[in-house]
């Protein structure tokens, strides 16, 4: 540790009055230049963001006939009535085999085979599983049991001989305890949705049996959740639901006979639905990678159902996923996985690579994305992730966590700073009671002012009052021996309860071997209150990472699991800050929790402001 502590410290320029003008944090360890150089202002204020408006993401042009279809459809004209008014009405059958290109989870699938739901890492028989509507099952189950997500898994476990009896199996029971539509979870529009789509994706499982009784419910089956959905899908509750719900229907008007009038009318809606989920970057307005995902996936397997019958997807199709998938890879690691945001973990960089893959778009990561919100800096082989944008609205929060200005840090493969992540998880492993906690400021790499969050963490995923607005500015600094990249952001998250702004500046060298970090709070108004406050600057450590403090308490050293050695230091203040270790959780993309720890600077500053300042060096 007594390399620690001859690390220079992070400097600080104070005005005359004791407050923080501006940053200069000079980036060597000797003289170096400061980083502001009387630049003109480029700060952008950041509100939460606008749903998607593009002409690009239009449906297809119509004809008037086709446009009279249309309507008349919306206005509840059956499909067969208007495609062939005096022929009598078809048999139920699909008009095609779809292949999608996407695979499931096989270990999931091995598990189905073994007689049991594998969900997050915890298992459930098969046999003793309660699929009827009125039983409450926690949301991950409800969505692989009600949306049969578990098809995919399935086939990609084994040849389809070896699964149609396990998939039968289980249709069959979900079919008799659900005989008819009613409520509660499985005749929500998301998992009707996505249950619609899954039996249409993977017909030939769960049609490819020698009985023809099943064949024929599941048949009426599929021709019921489409009729359901036609006159449901309007009433989505949220962007993700309604976007599965009319992706749904669209597979539903190419593969069922008489399909042009609902087709047509579903187009309209999805292209609707898209652009009221996603922002102007292409991230949607929740800002959760798992949602981004699961429209990327959506897409993927529509754009399979258009194959399966020769048809040519409408262009806003491939748009939205040109789109979509930037902002998913501004948020990957080293090691190709997905980073701890708003309730989901890190997810795995197969299943990643798998969806980009399948995806067919080839491009780069979106670095600086103002609506989606995550700042993306890339030095050699480190990756920096910054959350430099307000919380996504009560509307469109599904896990939604108070995490403005908290950051994650690697190293090539090896993740050094993160997020505990998980919240979306809740109900598998990681147990509900602990879901509020993990959407919380302290379960983030970020300060937290007197233990509150920065914004207010409500029941079922939603967000409350907190921050309204950021303010950022990102630049890159031309330096003696080489460059780095200056983010500078805050919010007014802590303004109205406690009079203070936090401002966060972070600074990360081209070599990728230096994090500098400096964290401000600034009063809201002219004046500073009386007083103290307490707070803590939480750096939750990746997993593997073996931590110690040094002697002197104002520093630590970080052995990663690569031999790699980083040394972290606090810059002596008079805030009266003390460096601590403490535990912590992080949570993966198949949703386990394992013990990290998480380095902790904490203490009581001034109501009238204060500042901290840090660094991560890598040693040799």
């Amino acid at each position: 540790m007594a390399e620690a502590a001859s690390l220079a410290e992070p400097g600080v320029r104070r005005s005359d009055a004791g407050r923080r003008d501006s940053p200069a944090l000079p980036l060597d360890e000797g003289p170096g230049e400061p980083l502001v150089r009387g630049e003109a202002d480029r700060r952008e204020l950041l509100e939460p963001g606008r749903a998607l408006v593009l002409s690009d993401l239009a449906p297809p042009r119509l004809d008037a006939g086709e446009a009279l279809i249309r309507f008349a459809y919306r206005l509840g004209v059956p499909g067969s009535t208007l495609t062939a008014p005096f022929a009598k009405a078809a048999r139920p059958r699909l008009l095609g085999t779809v292949e999608s290109p996407l695979e499931g989870d096989r270990a999931a699938g091995v598990a189905l085979r073994a007689g049991h739901f594998l969900v997050h890492g915890v298992k459930a028989p098969i046999a003793q599983m309660e699929f009827e509507s009125s039983t409450r099952l926690t949301p991950p189950f409800e969505r692989v049991v009600h949306g049969f997500g578990w098809l995919r898994d399935l086939a990609a476990s084994a040849p389809r001989e070896q699964c149609a009896a396990t998939a039968e199996r289980v249709l069959r029971a979900w079919l008799d305890a659900n005989p008819a539509p009613g409520k509660g979870p499985a005749w929500e529009v998301e998992h009707v949705g996505h249950r619609l789509r899954n039996w249409l994706v993977f017909a030939p499982l769960i049609l490819s049996g020698e009985g023809t009784q099943l064949r024929g419910r599941v048949l009426s089956a599929i021709s019921e959740a489409a009729r359901w959905l036609d006159r449901k899908v309007a009433r989505a509750p949220d962007g993700p639901g309604a976007v599965a719900g009319w992706t749904a229907l669209v597979a539903a008007g190419l593969l069922l006979p008489d399909g042009k009038p609902r087709r047509l009318y579903a187009e309209a809606g999805l292209a609707r639905a898209l652009g009221e989920l996603v922002a102007e970057d292409g991230g949607v307005l929740s800002r959760s990678p798992l949602a981004q995902i699961d429209a990327i996936a959506a897409l993927i397997d529509l754009r399979a159902c258009y194959r399966a019958v020769k048809r040519e997807p409408p262009p806003f199709v491939g748009t939205m996923l040109e789109l979509l998938v930037p902002p998913l890879l501004s948020l990957l690691h080293g090691d190709g996985g997905l980073g701890n945001w708003q309730g989901a973990g890190a997810v795995r960089a197969e299943r990643v690579a798998a969806l980009i893959e399948a995806s067919g778009v080839r491009t780069r990561p979106l670095k600086d994305a103002r609506q989606w919100g995550y700042q993306r800096v890339a030095a050699r082989k480190s990756v920096l992730v910054f959350d430099a944008a307000p919380p996504p609205l009560p509307r469109h929060a599904r896990a939604g966590c108070a995490s403005t200005l908290a950051f994650e840090f690697s190293a090539g493969e090896q993740r050094i700073v993160v997020n505990c992540g998980g919240a979306a998880f809740a109900g598998g492993q990681v147990p509900v009671r602990i879901e509020q906690g993990l959407r919380g400021t302290a379960a983030h790499s970020t300060l937290v002012l007197d233990d509150a969050n920065s914004t207010a963490v409500l029941l079922h995923g939603k967000l409350g009052t907190g921050v309204n607005e950021v303010e950022i500015d990102r630049r890159v600094l031309e330096l003696n021996g080489g460059s780095a990249t200056r983010i500078e952001a805050s919010h007014d998250g802590y303004a109205a309860r406690h009079g203070l702004i936090h401002r966060r500046i972070l600074i990360l060298r081209d070599n990728g071997h230096e994090l500098r970090g400096e964290d401000v709070l600034l009063p809201a108004g002219k004046t500073g209150k009386r007083g103290k406050i307490g707070y803590a600057i939480r750096f939750h450590l990746g997993r593997g990472v073996e931590v110690g403090l040094s002697d002197d308490k104002l520093g630590a050293g970080l052995a990663l699991p690569d031999g790699s050695f980083w040394q972290f230091r606090l810059a002596r203040g008079d805030n009266g800050g003390e460096l601590s270790i403490e535990e912590s959780l992080w949570v993966d993309g198949q949703g386990r929790a394992h013990p990290v720890e998480q380095l902790v600077i904490q203490g009581m500053t001034s109501r009238s402001g204060g500042n901290f300042s840090w660094l991560f060096k890598k040693m040799g």
